[in-house]
C-alpha cells in the first residue's frame, strides 16, 4: 500500500531553468548522452525546434507536445535496442521510447532529465481497454527540484508510484537477467483503495488516498 497525495502531477509553470554552472554536481550526469539517449546526435534537431522557446518549463512543455504529437504508441513497436535516434526515424514506440526521446531533447537544451520507472494505474481517467502495465516517465530538474513529465500521455496523472530513476532504461530496467530466460507472463495492477466506513471514517477521510499494487 502506497500513500499518495491524490493530486495530479504538479505543473511548474513558472519554474526557471538554471544555468549549467549553477547546477549541483550530482545533477550533471543527467545532461550527458547515455545508452538510449544520444544527445550529441539530436542536439541540432533540438536547437532547431526549441531554440526560440522561452527557457524553463515552457521549453519542457514544447518538447512534451512535440514528442507526443510525433510518436505513435503501440506494443508491437517495442524492441530492447531502440534508442532516441531510432524513435525520431521511426516515429513509433512504447512508453519508454517516448521518454527517451524527450529526455534526449531536454538534455540537448541544457535541461537535466532522468528516466523514471514505476506503476501508473488507470486512476480517475476514462476506461482504458488494454491491461495495465509497468510505466515509464521522466523527470526534469528546474529551479532546484525534480518534476514529473510524461511524453506519452502528456497530461497530469494521479497515483504515480516511483520505483527507480536513472540515466535511461539501461540503469533501471524492469528486469535484468543473466543467462537464458523466457518471459511467460506477468500482470500489473495498481488502483485506488476505497476509504473504509465505521468509527474511524473521520480519520480516514482526512488521510491521503492509498494506491494498492
Amino acid at each position: 500500500m502506497i500513500e499518495d497525495s491524490g493530486e495530479p502531477d504538479a505543473v511548474p509553470l513558472g519554474a526557471r531553468q538554471l544555468p549549467v554552472e549553477n547546477l549541483p554536481v550530482e545533477v550533471m550526469p543527467f545532461l550527458l548522452a547515455s545508452r538510449y539517449c544520444e544527445v550529441d546526435e539530436l542536439s541540432g534537431l533540438a536547437w532547431q525546434l526549441f531554440g526560440n522557446m522561452a527557457e524553463g518549463w515552457p521549453r519542457v512543455q514544447a518538447i512534451l507536445d512535440w514528442v507526443h504529437s510525433q510518436v505513435t504508441f503501440g506494443y508491437r513497436f517495442a524492441r530492447p535496442t531502440k534508442t532516441a535516434v531510432n524513435v525520431v526515424e521511426e516515429k513509433q514506440g512504447v512508453c519508454r521510447d517516448f521518454q527517451h526521446l524527450a529526455i534526449t531533447l531536454c538534455r540537448a537544451m541544457h535541461i537535466p532529465a532522468r528516466y523514471a520507472t514505476g506503476y501508473l494505474g488507470d486512476i480517475r481517467i476514462p476506461p482504458v481497454p488494454c491491461p495495465m502495465d509497468f510505466s515509464a516517465w521522466f523527470e526534469v530538474y528546474l529551479e532546484g527540484s525534480w518534476w514529473s513529465c510524461d511524453a506519452r500521455h502528456n497530461t497530469p496523472r494521479i497515483g504515480r508510484v516511483l520505483m527507480a530513476t536513472g540515466r535511461d532504461a539501461a540503469d533501471v530496467a524492469i528486469t535484468t537477467t543473466f543467462g537464458q530466460s523466457w518471459l511467460r507472463s506477468f500482470e500489473v495492477v495498481s488502483y485506488e483503495v476505497e476509504e473504509s466506513a465505521g468509527d474511524s471514517s473521520r480519520c480516514l477521510q482526512q488521510a491521503p488516498p492509498l494506491v494498492a499494487i
